[in-house]
């Protein structure tokens, strides 16, 4: 999660006969394409000498000095070669430096290009076998300047003579301040981390404390072992003094750990705050997505100096104990007003971007989408559905059809941040025009089953929805890979009622309600070709749209 700080305008929500959708300006359509280095390719191609090799668990063992915002140590790198080779890429951000690279207790010999380390074997590594080499690195890691919306650590006091540092790195990605195979493609099936910090500090990170040893020179070693997949990104050091809570929630696969890391100061607002959003929203999201993919490791929540990211079972709260998005409804409905924003929207993450992720940055909009929809489930879970309807309209007010939503593939780059909230009121014309909320319930659960614990593409997601009963491609490429919004264009000629839809992609399809003025919606399905349209009784002047819960423009003539 990296929202943009600030709210777009609001967009007119009623319906009328005459309601035109944003389309890009002329200067947008005209500009060139991103220009894109071989460094981004490094980073992003899952090229030959990445995909030769499959990484089943990683042992990262870091020293942190706060006072010297250092960090120092090793990254044991496991892995299954995919194919026989020699060579293979690793990559680690060029400001921290590889000081040796260990293969059976010798060094090997390494390259580095921008931010990429490949590294020659002295045997060629066969197809099928397990091997391993570890790499060890130290230095100065980059400092994010506005984390979480840029990456890499932050050094903070949370008063004087306490020190406070974190990690957030999505988008940039995990080898901005460890060595790693730094494409979403790949996740260790499982990990340890080993966090060493000066005495009087703890260090939480992901999945579950396992030892904690005081070592000489005043400093202290804690060892967290993940017992599932997880991303690279997802991967994070928070270090402070801080104080533990536990509870513990049933839930649909048995007894799940709570536990809560906060500062000292902060331990009243904990109970409250965490008390009053974590039950709750597991209860909603189990109901909705399935069980909690991640009972082997329990469930966290962290008090970070950044605002928030959905590290797994690690999850970062930065929100200040207040209900809303910094104390801002999001929706501008006053049911964003009711919960804790980053506690429910980051711990959706753990549905999708953690058990699902997408293989690609690029499709992001796989773990955004779906998660800032799941604020609109959430309010409807406590307040009924027409209050998560309404959620979820006033998301629009921040969509700005700017860009498509899916990036450019092979160069680590997102697309549109209108994954977040385009992307959410897609989701629900799905459910809306299929009219079937049971099914629709179980299409979620259903997805987060299919997938679990997987790295996925658009294709992938699209073609699980063809489980509603229609191919729904043309309609997920038009909100996804186009700025614009499509157009119902609907005439009046000789009393009949003509539609059709005015849209970028070939073939968009969506089925969509309609109504004579106080009547009962019913579902037309225009394609981009006029058709008649049984609506009786629809006239130019009473014909109503259910642009409410459809995302479209308009055209009665």
């Amino acid at each position: 999660m990296r929202f943009l700080p600030a709210f777009a305008a609001l967009l007119p929500a009623t319906a009328a006969a005459l309601l035109l959708p944003p389309r890009p300006a002329a200067a947008q359509l005209l500009q060139p394409k991103p220009a894109f280095t071989r460094a981004d390719s490094l980073r992003g191609t899952l090229s030959p000498l990445r995909s030769c090799y499959d990484v089943g668990y990683y042992h990262l063992d870091v020293k942190l000095d706060v006072k010297a915002r250092a960090i120092s140590g090793s990254n044991l790198i496991r892995f299954t070669a995919t194919q026989d080779f020699t060579r293979l890429q690793f990559d680690l951000f060029a400001n921290l430096q590889v000081e040796r690279v260990e293969y059976k207790g010798k060094n090997l010999p390494f390259t580095r290009e921008a931010n990429a380390v490949f590294v020659t074997f002295p045997q060629p590594i066969r197809q099928g076998a397990r091997d391993e080499f570890r790499v060890y690195y130290g230095g100065q890691p980059t400092v994010a300047r506005r984390a979480p919306w840029d990456g890499g650590f932050v050094f903070t006091e949370h008063g004087p003579g306490q020190p406070w540092v974190a990690t957030a790195c999505q988008g940039v990605g995990a080898s901005i301040w460890w060595p790693c195979k730094d494409h979403q493609s790949d996740e260790p099936d499982s990990m340890m981390i080993s966090v060493t910090v000066p005495k009087g500090l703890t260090d939480v990170s992901n999945g579950r404390l396992r030892k904690t040893t005081p070592l000489k020179g005043g400093f202290t070693r804690f060892d967290w072992a993940v017992s599932n997949p997880i991303n690279n990104y997802d991967v994070a050091l928070n270090v402070a003094n801080y104080v533990h809570l536990s509870d513990a929630y049933q839930g649909e696969k048995g007894r799940l750990t709570l536990d809560y890391w906060v500062l000292p100061e902060n331990l009243d607002k904990a109970k409250k705050q965490f008390g009053a959003n974590v039950k709750p929203m597991l209860k909603s999201f189990e109901s909705w997505f399935g069980p909690y993919p991640f009972y082997q490791d329990g469930y966290k929540l962290v008090e970070t100096p950044h605002l928030g990211m959905e590290h797994q079972s690690a999850v970062a709260y930065g929100n200040k104990y207040q209900n809303g998005y910094l104390g801002q409804d999001r929706s501008a409905t006053g049911w964003g007003d009711k919960w804790d924003f980053i506690v429910i929207h980051e711990s959706g993450h753990e549905w999708f971007g953690n058990n699902i992720t997408s293989k690609d940055i690029a499709d992001m909009w796989i773990h955004e989408s779906f998660t800032t929809y799941s604020e609109s489930l959430f309010t409807e879970s406590l307040f009924g559905k027409q209050a998560g309807q309404e959620y979820v309209h006033g998301q629009r007010r921040n969509i700005r059809n700017d860009a498509p939503i899916i990036g450019p593939y092979g160069v680590n780059r997102e697309g549109s941040g209108d994954m977040y909230d385009k992307g959410a009121v897609l989701l629900n014309m799905v459910r809306v025009s299929m009219g079937n909320d049971e099914k629709w319930r179980e299409l979620l659960r259903g997805l987060n089953q299919q997938f679990y614990h997987q790295t996925v593409t658009t294709e992938d997601i699209v073609q699980y929805f063809r489980r509603t009963g229609r191919d729904l491609t043309a309609v997920f490429n038009q909100y996804l890979r186009h700025p614009a919004l499509p157009t119902l264009e609907v005439r009046f000629e000789q009393g009949r009622m003509l539609a059709r839809w005015i849209a970028d992609e070939p073939g968009f399809d969506l089925p969509v309600r309609v109504r004579t003025r106080g009547g009962e919606y019913r579902l037309i399905l225009p394609n981009t070709r006029f058709q008649v349209m049984d609506l009786p009784g629809a006239t130019k002047e009473n014909l109503e749209v259910d642009t409410f819960n459809y995302y479209i423009g308009v055209l009665v003539e």
